[in-house]
């Protein structure tokens, strides 16, 4: 069965956002962005909020710019063909291969984990996470943790006042004090 997977840049206080709303500080490295590209590969559909799918629309057309480093051009390349699904009750189109959700979190979860496919259903966005964690149905927390503290914003983390177990799968320290913990959860 497919696994499905969330991942986001967070710091070290526990927020993807700082309490102004920005994330400037989470701006990757080479390596960290490296290891970005790589993880994108291995997810057949992201699931995403509004905000981030606003936020993720510059790589849509990022391609075409000649700004573009090469690693750059590789990550648009990976992210534009990939199938998005935007859960949203105030958009009313989207944009590129994404779509807007038909049904609930759970119910379109369900169905993507039933049809074929090997890669991963990756999971963004803090708000969308609460409410797949507080239904169980998360497999993998994937946190890439920056060495700062911000002091309030969204948390990574949903309150869901329940504990989950979780197993150490992966750790990864880069150069710019950056560290990647994957976690499963243990069921």
């Amino acid at each position: 069965m497919r696994k499905v997977t969330y991942s986001m840049s967070v710091s070290l206080d526990g927020y993807i956002v700082g309490p102004d709303g920005g994330f400037d500080w989470t701006v990757p490295d080479e390596d960290v962005f490296r290891f970005w590209i790589d993880e994108i590969r291995e997810v057949d559909v992201h699931l995403m909020g509004r905000r981030l799918y606003e936020t993720m629309l510059y790589w849509e057309n990022a391609d075409e710019e000649s700004s573009l480093d090469e690693a750059e051009h590789e990550w648009a390349a990976l992210w534009k063909p990939l199938p998005k699904v935007v859960f949203s009750t105030t958009l009313s189109a989207v944009q590129g291969h994404a779509r807007l959700a038909s049904g609930g979190l759970t119910e379109e979860i369900e169905r993507l984990r039933a049809e074929p496919g090997e890669g991963d259903i990756a999971i963004g966005g803090a708000t969308l996470a609460a409410e797949a964690a507080a239904a169980d149905l998360i497999d993998e927390y994937r946190a890439m943790v920056y060495p700062v503290l911000v002091g309030g914003g969204i948390p990574f983390f949903p309150q869901h006042e329940r504990q989950v177990n979780l197993e150490l799968l992966e750790t990864r320290t880069f150069n710019s004090g950056v560290v990647y913990l994957r976690h499963r959860v243990a069921r």
